[in-house]
């Protein structure tokens, strides 16, 4: 089913949480930030593949290496967020977006405008952040 959206369309609390214009909503913000990453990507990978190093000042040589690393770092990072972009489409079509995966509660509307790759509830995930904590201090 298409649903076409009002172009000043935010969802709000007043209408049922998750009906399909707010799923429509989320889907076409996590498709417009996958292509924002799509296309940061293949501009990191064209600058990549300029070709090698050139510099023969040992300092600037020692400059351009560590740009690379850093873009080669943010090009994985990016990689990780495409796929839980992937995999929050993925609840959209299944009807599991904006629920809490721990306790199955809606997730809330700010929560998912500032995550829309949000998981967990902000309770859930303040839980599992302390018992991430407790098990990393042992």
């Amino acid at each position: 089913m298409l649903i076409s959206l009002p172009p000043d369309y935010r969802p709000s609390d007043d209408e049922e949480f998750m009906n399909p214009m707010q799923a429509e909503y989320f889907r076409q913000k996590l498709l417009r930030w996958r292509g924002d990453l799509v296309k940061e990507a293949n501009g990191t990978l064209a600058s990549l593949g300029e070709g090698g190093i050139l510099e023969a000042d040992i300092t600037d040589r020692a400059s351009v290496e560590t740009d690379r690393a850093l873009e080669l770092r943010t090009r994985d990072r990016a990689r990780k967020l495409i796929g839980k972009i992937d995999q929050a489409l993925e609840r959209i079509e299944t009807g599991t977006y904006g629920y809490c995966e721990e306790t199955g509660e809606p997730i809330g509307l700010k929560r998912l405008e500032a995550r829309p790759i949000a998981t967990l509830s902000i309770e859930a995930q303040e839980r599992h952040e302390r018992m991430e904590k407790v098990h990393r201090d042992d």
